[in-house]
């Protein structure tokens, strides 16, 4: 045992040894993250054409506001229209056809009410038109064994479906023929929005995106919500799984050079068979981002110029935001009108929609002034090279080892056995699951590499014999936290390492467990500071733990308490993606953002940072109790290994979010010494004052 414990003291070398190799190892994968975000540049603004139409309808002559409306939006940049599968209703909405039920269409053509007749009756509204809309209706219907025969009125041809009206609209047909002609003969690029309402037959998939493919397509978007299913997630009716069904749906979009597009809002509960297909296409994704019709309404509420001003600026900020922050490549518009009762007319977001992207302060200009460029959106460039997966070994086994490092500081006799079982446990799970060893790994890392980073400075701080002078004690304070951070860095950078797949760029996988990064690190700094950060042996460590449970509570501690409990409860509201923010806050995120260009982390630059700098100060300044100031700045190292775990962020904005924050963080926390020092020598003057008087 003596030669035990001589042996398990050299552990620590051994295992920095282990944590720097594995540190090297993380670097050319990070470097090969950072190289692919740059293989896609360009934006895409899409603007939905249905929606088009349906505020068309409101309109007096619907074909000519539909006519300078995309004038108006090549003038705006909009370069691509998003193109649904078609319905009666869109149809009806682009005035080809009018609608009737058995009713109506009785009425018209003054005919008795068949009683044992619920049909669905259609008229051509042009003659130039007819042959190709009549032909895709025909097609759709007999595909799904629906009769439909020839009908008129007063010389205008027409069709009768033999399906109630409501019923015969819901079903999907291909996309208007007519409507991608003019598309594309007016300058502007197809991006199809495909649904899985219809069976997959290879053959008329294969026609149908061989028609998007001419027409300009290279992206489709599934149509529906995070409860639809992408085209080809099932095929009973061939007699095939969804996987091979999938398979088949993406070997057809190789076929045709189409990807995806993967809408943010829904990311949290993908599409079912949305990961499969995506893998069959070899991750050809991008990302976009929404634009609702919800928030497009926003802007025509009775609001005051500058209020409306606000909200344009809003808008545009929230685009730049999205490509900039969130490696998302294509925007999606959407609008729709609404009643105004003040105006007495229904009114539309659309002139406000063109000045966010190309007015005063406009995103297309700051998203070009960023480094990209407007044009047809296209998927990162993965890669595949073969030493990639040569240094994910080193990678687990330095994160092992920073895993045990931590441990060491709590008990050396056990360090040793706890790495090799943690290098077992590591190898049975890669086993099982590379990827979920590399998320459980990382959050690991995340969480003791935040530790280790604050254990290291309280053992720094608790070595301090004599008080320095204020100056020395502002260089040394400073320098203990850069020397602090970068070892959090550390552990940003296993984590980047670990986690570079493209599905975790794409957002198809996450990082897990935020709230344990968030939380965890305060609890482990907080035990050693109390309990292991003194030299004692484990009866006087057993010894002082009972004695701090058996203190007597005060007053003063409930407050404490409360306090704490207080500030954890707000800590939590503000950790993760579901974190609540204040209408205020947001004010000061965008002057942040548009005043610096990337924003720091108000965790970081606002809490964490200035109180590890003040505590640091007031130790050096030989007040001791300022360790216990250490315990919030764990809030800001855990933070700056968090920016990291955002993975579908550009990895220079991480860097500079970080680096920002320290700065701020020093500038804040020179300030609070400042007013420390101007408080405690006040103190002592008054002190002086009452004892001579």
């Amino acid at each position: 045992m003596k030669r035990y414990a001589q042996w398990s003291r050299l552990m620590p070398k051994l295992l920095w040894i282990l944590v720097i190799i594995g540190l090297a190892a993380s670097l050319p994968l990070a470097a090969d993250r950072y190289r692919t975000e740059q293989t896609s540049k360009k934006v895409e603004f899409v603007f939905d054409y249905r929606d088009l139409l349906e505020i068309s309808d409101y309109k007096p002559n619907p074909r000519q506001f539909v006519a300078d409306q995309l004038a108006e939006m090549k003038k705006h940049g909009i370069q691509s229209l998003a193109i649904y599968e078609s319905t009666l209703n869109e149809l009806k909405l682009s005035r080809r056809i009018e609608l009737y039920n058995a009713h109506d269409a009785a009425a018209l053509s003054q005919t008795p009410v068949s009683p044992t007749e619920n049909y669905t009756y259609v008229l051509f509204t042009e003659p130039q038109s007819q042959a190709e809309i009549q032909g895709l209706i025909e097609r759709t219907f007999a595909r799904l064994n629906v009769k439909t025969a020839p009908w008129s009125v007063k010389n205008q041809q027409g069709l009768v479906i033999q399906l109630p009206l409501d019923e015969a609209s819901a079903k999907s047909m291909d996309p208007d023929p007519i409507a991608l002609r003019t598309i594309k003969d007016l300058g502007f690029r197809v991006v199809p929005r495909l649904s899985n309402r219809r069976p997959l037959d290879p053959a008329e998939m294969d026609r149908l995106l061989q028609q998007l493919e001419e027409a300009g397509a290279r992206t489709i978007i599934v149509d529906g919500d995070a409860t639809a299913t992408v085209p080809g997630y099932s095929n009973v009716d061939l007699g095939v799984s969804s996987i091979d069904s999938l398979k088949m749906m993406g070997d057809l979009m190789n076929k045709h050079h189409m990807g995806l597009a993967t809408i943010e809002i829904i990311l949290k509960t993908p599409q079912k068979g949305y990961t499969t297909l995506a893998k069959s296409i070899d991750y050809n994704v991008l990302r976009l981002h929404s634009f609702t019709e919800n928030d497009a309404s926003k802007l025509t509420e009775n609001l005051t110029k500058q209020d409306l001003e606000a909200r344009i600026r809003g808008v545009s900020d929230r685009f730049v935001l999205a490509v900039k922050d969130r490696n998302i490549r294509m925007i999606f518009l959407n609008a729709r009108a609404t009643k105004s009762l003040d105006k007495g007319t229904y009114v539309d977001p659309l002139s406000a929609i063109y000045e966010s992207l190309t007015g005063k302060d406009g995103a297309m200009d700051r998203i070009e002034n960023a480094g990209y460029s407007l044009g047809q959106a296209h998927a990162f460039e993965k890669s595949d090279a073969g030493w990639r997966k040569a240094l994910k070994p080193l990678v687990v086994l330095g994160g092992v080892s920073l895993i045990a490092l931590v441990i060491s500081y709590f008990s050396l006799l056990l360090t040793a056995p706890l790495f090799v079982l943690g290098l077992f446990g590591a190898a049975a799970l890669n086993v099982l699951s590379s990827n979920a060893l590399y998320k459980l790994l990382a959050l690991g890392i995340g969480v003791f590499a935040a530790s280790l980073a604050v254990i290291l400075a309280i053992r720094r701080l608790q070595a301090v014999r004599a008080a320095a002078s204020p100056g020395a004690a502002i260089v040394r304070s400073i320098g203990l936290l850069v020397a602090v951070s970068v070892v959090s860095l550390i552990g940003a950078a296993y984590i980047v390492g670990l986690l570079n797949d493209i599905t975790y760029n794409l957002l198809l996988d996450q990082f897990k467990g935020v709230k344990i990064l968030a939380y965890l690190p305060i609890l482990i700094a907080a035990v050693y500071l109390l309990v292991f950060s003194e030299k004692l042996t484990p009866a006087g460590r057993f010894s002082k733990v009972r004695r701090m449970a058996n203190s007597p509570i005060t007053v003063l501690w409930v407050l404490t308490a409360v306090v704490i409990g207080a500030a954890g409860m707000y800590y939590l509201s503000r950790t993760g993606n579901e974190g609540s923010v204040s209408s205020g806050e947001l004010v000061f995120r965008s002057f942040l953002e548009n005043t610096l260009g990337v924003r720091p982390r108000t965790k970081e630059f606002l809490i964490g940072h200035p109180a590890f700098l003040l505590g640091a100060y007031l130790v050096w300044r030989k007040h001791k109790w300022g360790l216990y100031l250490l315990l919030i700045g764990v809030v800001a190292q855990a933070d700056m290994i968090g920016t990291f775990t955002h993975l579908h962020t550009p990895l220079d904005i991480s860097a500079i979010r970080d680096i920002y924050g320290g700065i701020g963080g020093v500038l804040i926390g020179l300030v609070a010494i400042a007013i420390w020092e101007v408080c405690a020598r006040s103190w002592n003057r008054w002190g002086r004052l009452l004892k001579e008087s």
